[in-house]
């Protein structure tokens, strides 16, 4: 069962957010690529008082410490925007990561 908890977020600032999520029988923690996409969403969305953006993100996140994903995020207007997600701690099957948004659309 994925466990999440977090700190605040914000739009152009890293932000901590924390889950996980145990794949088979596997002793390696995965953060689903569905689960980590739909946290920056809610995340963001919360920090900036706007409606939830569309992210998606390419595959699962592993819990190794030090490991980034880049997902894309693409706000209500159509503007997009690269998320880089980094594993800084993982504790059991909880990865705890940090969530930075670009400055500039790409």
């Amino acid at each position: 069962m994925p466990k999440s908890s977090s700190s605040s977020a914000s739009w152009s600032l890293a932000a901590a957010a924390a889950a996980a999520l145990l794949v088979g029988c596997s002793s390696e923690a995965k953060l689903s690529k569905e689960e980590v996409a739909n946290t920056v969403a809610e995340k963001l969305a919360a920090q900036t008082g706007q409606p939830k953006p569309d992210v998606t993100c390419p595959e699962d996140l592993v819990g190794k410490v030090g490991t980034s994903l880049r997902c894309r995020l693409t706000a209500t207007d159509g503007t997009s925007f690269g998320v880089t997600t980094k594993v800084t701690s993982v504790d059991g099957d909880t990865i705890k990561y940090d969530i930075e948004v670009d400055e500039k659309p790409s």
